[in-house]
């Protein structure tokens, strides 16, 4: 491909919206061009990196017995409906209806869609175990698009759906997609780290996040410094110290006036205790109920894994309307002496603990509380988010560390969650003619999140640095002046190149200056630059953009040397932390 015919449009100026690398550069590289906030249209050099991404991903679910369908972005409402995912999503789902009334959503995934053809088709054990995916549109009406690629509200997905006879099939096929995962993000030129992650709105019995560690990430997880335990934040557990001895006459509850203190760090303040020694009570709303979540002062509460424990679909903070009808006072909660009212209390309050706490009284405060004797909660549960430096509680001897990182993918064990009778009814005949729930795994990957992860992970001041496996083209040359005999040699390295290698060849009338700098900003893994002074020793230069090496090559040893470079740039899918199969 000839530059001065491909439609690349280069800019020196970082756009002023873009923050994160990917962004910069996809936008500076004329890889992608915004439509709207959350939308962008995928201009040549980058519909090329999407194509490549995806069929990496079509080689590895081809490998595991996947086969591939297409699937509507235009759901039938009543598909939702029926799973009652219409109901539970909020405003991320979009609703409407067409020109006959009917209700319709555009699918931001495709559950419903593929467990209705799994209804009607797998009927007998014979047609299970099944893998079915597609790589199709997605809607997401995300509130907050940001990053560019990283988080936007139309996209290209990887969806795909595996259908068992029982939970034991599912087991035994989950490492498979597992494995794949890990093979389809070294390929692209990343090392995920997967890790148990909170199913969420998905539901189902387990799951796994493919995570790059990034410090553009939006999500958390945690990485014990001693064994192999990582998880989401949303799921993690540390261990938590408490003081369950016998305390021999513990002192009387006592009541304080404390005007205007009403924070955890207020509260620090005035009694010159640590946060540890109070007790923080949050009022929430769950699905219009009213639940007072108590929690240790120096813990901060796991609104997920809250909401995982109340089975509930909406958890938000409770109004001070719905407090003030039960005469609560926010900044002033505590459990002593509710009645009638759900609470749920974290593992990290102990039997012999004391502590601080409201009195639910405006201005006033409780010293020396004690649970069991001051306060009873049945309900207890982790609702806690692991801090830095938590010990770890699966190997008792390391500590946890907290990085930030972007999803890349997401595997869930679904179980009969979409197959149920209250949902959408899937069964099938065993061989001794019995009806029997089919099981369901689901699993997920994002392209455009994925493309600008890879630059998130590759780039420098310069620009992008493209993995060989999916740059838009493994090679760009570049001839300098405008010499016939140059020119000539440039013709020749194109056409001889071209017949192996997807080659972009410089021919614009530019200086040295702006071709270098922009075969830099571009990302191409393999850089040939042929010019007078090179072509008079039969030279051709080549730089490597991943190491910046710089290597003066022989025109006849050319083809050689690049199919070299090439097969080291390479990505190597030994070592990676495969699941046992």
């Amino acid at each position: 491909m000839r530059y001065s015919t491909y439609f690349i449009h280069t800019l020196f100026e970082t756009p002023k919206e873009a923050e994160t690398p990917s962004h910069i550069f996809l936008l500076r590289g004329c890889y992608i061009y915004p439509v709207a906030a959350g939308v962008y249209s995928l201009l040549p050099l980058g519909h090329r990196v999407a194509e490549k991404i995806k069929n990496i991903i079509r080689d590895e679910l081809n490998a595991i017995a996947g086969l591939e369908i297409t699937m509507p972005v235009l759901n039938p409402a009543e598909l939702w409906k029926k799973t009652k995912r219409y109901f539970d999503i909020g405003q991320e789902l979009i609703r409407f209806k067409d020109r006959k009334d009917r209700e319709f959503v555009l699918a931001m995934t495709n559950e419903e869609t593929v467990t209705d053809i799994a209804k009607h088709f797998l009927r007998s054990y014979r047609d299970l175990p099944v893998m079915l995916y597609h790589i199709q549109t997605k809607i997401r009406d995300e509130a907050r698009p940001r990053g560019g690629l990283l988080r936007i509200r139309e996209f290209f997905m990887k969806d795909a759906y595996s259908f068992h006879r029982d939970f034991e099939d599912l087991d035994a096929y989950y490492p498979r997609i597992f494995n794949a995962y890990l093979r389809i993000f070294a390929r692209c030129g990343l090392n995920s780290i997967p890790i148990e992650a909170d199913s969420g709105i998905m539901g189902g019995t387990g799951s796994h996040e493919f995570m790059l560690e990034s410090p553009n990430g939006e999500d958390r997880f945690v990485v014990c410094t001693h064994c192999d335990y990582r998880a989401n934040t949303e799921k993690a557990e540390g261990v938590k110290s408490t003081r369950d001895e016998s305390i021999e006459a513990p002192p009387p509850r006592e009541k304080i006036a404390t005007p205007g203190v009403k924070t955890i760090a207020d509260l620090v303040q005035c009694f010159g205790a640590g946060e540890a020694d109070f007790l923080k009570t949050v009022a929430y709303d769950a699905d219009g109920e009213l639940v007072l979540a108590v929690i240790r002062g120096d813990y901060a509460i796991s609104t997920a894994k809250l909401t995982n424990h109340l089975k509930a679909v909406h958890l938000d903070l409770a109004s001070e309307e719905l407090l003030a009808a039960r005469g609560l006072h926010a900044g002033f909660l505590s459990p002593v002496g509710i009645k009638g009212t759900r609470m749920v209390m974290d593992t990290s309050i102990g039997k012999r603990d004391l502590f601080v706490a409201g009195a639910n009284e405006i201005d006033m405060h409780y010293k020396n509380v004690l649970f069991g004797r001051d306060f009873e909660i049945d309900e207890k549960a982790d609702i806690a988010e692991v801090r830095e430096g938590d010990a770890c509680l699966k190997c008792q001897q390391g500590s946890l560390r907290i990085g930030r990182g972007i999803e890349l993918g997401h595997t869930f064990k679904l179980g009969t969650k979409y197959t149920a009778p209250d949902s959408m009814d899937v069964t099938y005949l065993d061989p001794a003619g019995e009806q029997k729930r089919v099981i369901m795994g689901c699993y997920g990957i994002g392209v455009e999140r994925l493309m600008a992860s890879v630059i998130e992970r590759w780039h420098d001041d310069s620009g992008m640095i493209f993995p060989i496996t999916i740059a838009p083209f493994q090679v760009a040359i570049v001839a300098i002046g405008k010499n016939p005999a140059v020119v000539d040699a440039a013709e020749k390295l194109y056409e001889q190149l071209s017949s192996r290698y997807e080659v972009l060849y410089d021919d614009r009338d530019e200086s040295a200056g702006v071709k270098l700098k922009d075969a830099d900003l571009l990302g191409f893994p393999i850089r040939v630059v042929i010019s007078q002074k090179l072509l008079k020793e039969n030279n051709v230069e080549m730089k490597i953009r991943k190491t910046g090496e710089v290597i003066i090559c022989a025109q006849h040893a050319l083809e050689a040397t690049v199919e070299q470079i090439a097969e080291k740039l390479q990505p190597t899918l030994e070592g990676l932390p495969y699941m046992a199969e």
